[in-house]
């Protein structure tokens, strides 16, 4: 197919997605024309207007630039998170654009190179973005196209003249993953999630075990120990599992937690590497970086690249993001929306900080994802000491009769426990913050505009 090679410009149905954006920085990395439509305006639209993709706010299809109007020169992408009813994507269609989903024109992109693509319900954008930094440092080099904003690059697109080794996150949602083709794949996690694209838990794990199949003759699938999918791996395609402390091919050894710092030896099947450090030391990042520090090493790394990669990560935005860290005071913000991370979260955190009040402020994501873990989702956020529940962020749906962030809330068995409306939560603040010692910031939705403003309460009344 020759239509990203032939096309001179590119119209994004949803451009500010942290996935979209990241296709949006590489085709004006080719020097073409881009623009297009996102809900809302954001730091990441300002940034991207600024580096020459012009986006607009308002589903109108007078807004669409003229250089974008030939369907003969104009590809359109879109993200499956907006309806089908979007006016301008009624328009494209119907004036006969190519209109394809964000993960075909990612398969397009990256099918020609040596893909490392990290799937999982949780840890991908993190251990993909561990992966990608240890080879960018390193004499390997990478590209990679990565679900977050790596801190170290401010960017979630990483491009090389020199390597066709491409990072991938490869995303599940809407079995976006299945138009990929690894060259080497990790997966992380196969914890139930979005029920309402796949049904049942049986065939979300089943697109897993789909997704290995797509792995490259001559490649590899490094998988966690445990995780309950049998792989489908074409002939010549190589097996390997990883853990943090179980025994796997690669693993942990003589983790050391203390002082703000996590340090660990990493056993490889053929090398070991003492004295690793976590750039970004919660217990959660051992299992991430085992499986990156993996990928790394089975691409050529060196030992030194490795261990200096780990030790100057600084992490993705909103992954286990300190905002303040003072000792009588922290505030962090957390991506994490499905039941598993956040435990992993809370847990990480309660280690972190033993013997200090552990308050969570979480905003539900999606109706559905609501309705199908409400009882889950309760019993993770009971780790807490206390909690502040905000209503659902709807994202992509429409409200479901009965489903709002009450069915969690009665199943939470904490007696410390809040129904906050989200444009409440200022000054619930406010009113409380002398009583916070570790504040932790949880959800996909648009929390995390919050953050700030939380923190500018918290110091001022501290």
């Amino acid at each position: 197919m020759n239509t990203i090679h032939s096309i001179s410009s590119v119209y994004f149905v949803g451009a500010g997605g942290i996935g979209m954006s990241a296709l949006v920085r590489y085709f004006l990395s080719k020097g073409k024309k881009v623009a297009g439509y996102d809900r809302t305006p954001s730091e990441l639209t300002a940034e991207l207007n600024k580096e020459g993709a012009f986006i607009h706010y308002e589903d109108k299809v007078d807004l669409i630039p003229e250089y974008c109007r030939d369907p003969q020169q104009t590809l359109v992408i879109y993200t499956p998170a907006v309806p089908e009813s979007h006016t301008e994507l009624s328009y494209f269609r119907k004036h006969g654009f190519e209109v394809l989903k964000r993960s075909q024109v990612l398969g397009l992109i990256t099918n020609g190179a040596r893909g490392l693509c990290v799937a999982g319900t949780h840890g991908k954008t993190t251990t993909s973005s561990m992966l990608a930094h240890i080879l960018k440092q390193s004499h390997v080099d990478c590209n990679a196209f990565l679900g977050g904003i790596l801190k170290n690059y401010n960017s979630n697109l990483m491009l090389s003249d020199r390597s066709d080794l491409t990072v991938i996150e490869a995303d599940e949602f809407d079995r976006s993953f299945h138009w990929l083709r690894p060259y080497m794949a990790i997966i992380t996690a196969v914890d139930p999630d979005h029920l309402d694209i796949y049904g049942t838990p049986e065939a979300y794990r089943e697109s897993f075990e789909h997704f290995t199949s797509l792995i490259r003759p001559g490649g590899c699938l490094l998988m966690k120990k445990g995780l309950p999918i049998q792989p489908r791996l074409q002939k010549g395609v190589k097996l390997y599992s990883y853990s943090v402390e179980n025994g796997g091919d690669f693993h942990a050894e003589n983790i050391r937690i203390g002082q703000g710092e996590i340090i660990f030896d990493f056993i490889a099947p053929d090398v070991q590497i003492k004295n690793v450090s976590l750039g970004v030391p919660v217990k959660v990042n051992i299992e991430n970086g085992v499986a990156a520090m993996a990928l790394a090493w089975l691409n050529g790394a060196t030992v030194e690249e490795i261990r200096q990669g780990m030790a100057t990560f600084a992490g993705p935005v909103r992954r286990f993001d300190f905002h303040l860290k003072r000792e009588d005071l922290v505030l962090l913000d957390d991506y994490a929306h499905h039941p598993a991370e956040i435990r992993a979260s809370i847990l990480s955190v309660k280690e972190l900080y033993a013997g200090k009040k552990i308050t969570g402020i979480f905003q539900p994501h999606l109706y559905s994802r609501t309705r199908d873990f409400s009882s889950e989702f309760a019993k993770s956020l009971s780790l807490l000491d206390e909690l502040i529940l905000l209503d659902i962020y709807p994202a992509r749906e429409k409200p479901i009769p009965g489903v709002s962030s009450q069915l969690i809330f009665n199943q939470v068995t904490i007696p410390d426990k809040h129904l906050v409306r989200k444009d409440e939560l200022l000054d619930w603040i406010k009113n409380e913050a002398a009583s916070y010692q570790v504040v932790l910031m949880l959800g996909a939705g648009d929390i995390d505009r919050l953050v700030e403003p939380v923190k500018q309460i918290l110091l001022e009344r501290r």
